[in-house]
């Protein structure tokens, strides 16, 4: 099919209509945002810490409340709001951080976004779809080298690219195991990153058995994204991407991820955008996002925009985003991924992150090839992280979290408003401090270097008393799973 009759074919305005209020406006309402920011440049320090009292009791905030956030300048208030992050974080989600990788499978792509070097314009990119041999050796060298559970796959928007081009790899991911130091290596759950789809087409990626669908709005703001997508590509229909999350929960993925792109327009904004879209899913479906990612624009290929744009974020912003959505949605997931450095991802992953990928690799084909320089031509923009999943892994460890490669939330059906009943009132923390403790052990065993493993020796077992002292009934079963972990057995889960 040729390319510009396949875009001709990938919107569905019914898709869109359904969702639509009889006002037909969407639930993106920049007025009402506006008017709460500008209400709130200068929170009353009571009303700021009743803000922080009903995060504490895991509730959604109001678009007003977290606008007051949003303007906190006291640096004692600050104090008191990193402190609330980092115990909503411990009673949600306890003492991990789970690991993942992105894994690039495209470059195609038939959009124009000014800030994205795979844009169709850019003549310096190299275009190609990873075939299906370069991916087992992609596979090869993230499960069986270097000892990842879980990735995120991303894809271009393009034919080349489409649907059946991603269940087939899915899986072929899936269906990829291999031998390692003590055990075994695999890939337990493939997320996905990919252009909004219809409703049919979300169905085949629920049947093949992904993970996180995740789609991101890049920026909520009407008329940037007009600017930044233009109306003539598939990209520029705004509704079409903003009810993506409605389809997949109607196609039966109940795990959805979002994200806005900080930089193209003001991260407050943003922000406000991010609750916006959380409110929307909890009203209609009963259950937001499984995730909210935070990606800042970085430099990338003959896109002079990631560099230019006048709304870039500097890193005391960027903290106070990720603190206050932290605060704001207390029971979500939060990714901080390696487009920013090692040592600010080091202040900002005690105040509530959840995820950060490691070993990252962004190149098309780049693990397989074992270069540790970066290809403008070949990837989306500049990581800002190169380091192994070992030193991360390390370095955690030395901070006091504990890496989790547990998948088995998913497998077992606690997903959907499933896992966010159990996250709110506290009981998957316990669940996957079980499983993050026997993933733990079976990753060090198999892929960990001697330094690592000394060092993630005292926490893991500073973990295991903590189930003793404060979940004594799981205790015999953890330890009867953790010694056949220790002994060779693998994928063993709660």
């Amino acid at each position: 099919m040729h390319i510009k009759d396949w875009v001709q074919t990938r919107i569905r305005q019914d898709e869109i209509d359904r969702y639509k209020e009889e006002s037909e406006k969407d639930f993106i309402d920049d007025e009402l945002i506006e008017s709460c920011l500008d209400g709130m440049r200068e929170p009353d320090v009571a009303y700021v810490r009743q803000i922080i009292a009903k995060s504490l009791r895991i509730e959604t905030l109001s678009l007003r409340e977290t606008a007051a956030l949003l303007y906190v300048k006291d640096p004692v208030l600050i104090a008191e709001m990193e402190e609330a992050a980092i115990r909503i974080k411990k009673f949600v989600y306890d003492n991990r951080i789970v690991t993942f990788a992105p894994l690039y499978l495209s470059s195609k792509c038939v959009n124009s976004c000014r800030y994205c070097s795979f844009r169709a314009e850019n003549g310096e990119m190299e275009r190609r779809i990873v075939p299906r041999d370069e991916l087992k050796k992609e596979v090869q060298t993230l499960a069986g080298e270097i000892g990842h559970k879980r990735l995120i796959v991303v894809y271009g928007e393009h034919p080349d690219s489409d649907i059946g081009y991603i269940v087939d790899t899915v899986k072929e991911i899936y269906g990829s195991h291999f031998t390692t130091r003590k055990g075994s290596g695999q890939i337990r759950r493939v997320n996905i990153n990919a252009a909004p789809m219809s409703i049919g087409d979300l169905k085949r990626l629920k049947e093949v058995g992904i993970g996180t669908y995740q789609v991101f709005q890049e920026t909520y703001h009407k008329k940037t994204y007009r600017q930044v997508h233009p109306q003539n590509t598939l990209k520029g229909n705004y509704d079409w991407r903003l009810y993506t999350m409605h389809r997949a929960f109607d196609a039966g993925i109940d795990d959805v991820g979002i994200g806005a792109l900080f930089g193209l327009y003001d991260w407050r904004f943003e922000v406000m955008g991010l609750i916006s879209h959380t409110h929307e899913l909890e009203r209609r479906f009963g259950v937001g996002p499984h995730t909210i990612s935070f990606p800042r624009l970085e430099p990338a290929s003959n896109a002079p925009l990631a560099t230019e744009s006048k709304y870039l974020v500097n890193d005391e912003d960027f903290k106070h985003a990720v603190l206050t959505l932290r605060l704001a949605v207390p029971y979500t997931g939060m990714i901080l991924t390696a487009r920013e450095d090692a040592p600010l991802r080091r202040r900002i992953l005690p105040l509530g992150i959840t995820q950060t990928d490691a070993s990252t690799k962004i190149g098309l084909g780049a693990y397989s090839r074992d270069s540790q320089e970066q290809d403008f031509k070949r990837q989306q923009f500049v990581i800002g992280d190169s380091r192994s999943l070992d030193e991360v892994v390390r370095d955690m460890a030395e901070m006091g979290f504990i890496t989790s490669f547990c998948t088995a939330g998913y497998r077992c059906g606690r997903t959907g408003n499933k896992i966010m009943d159990m996250l709110k009132c506290g009981t998957e923390g316990k669940f996957c401090k079980l499983n993050a403790i026997i993933t733990y052990r079976e990753w060090l065993d198999d892929f960990a270097s001697e330094e690592t493993r000394r060092t993630a020796e005292p926490l893991i077992q500073k973990e295991i008393r903590e189930v003793r002292e404060q979940n004594p009934d799981m205790f015999d079963m953890l330890m009867a799973y953790y010694e056949k972990t220790a002994q060779g057995s693998r994928d063993l889960y709660f």
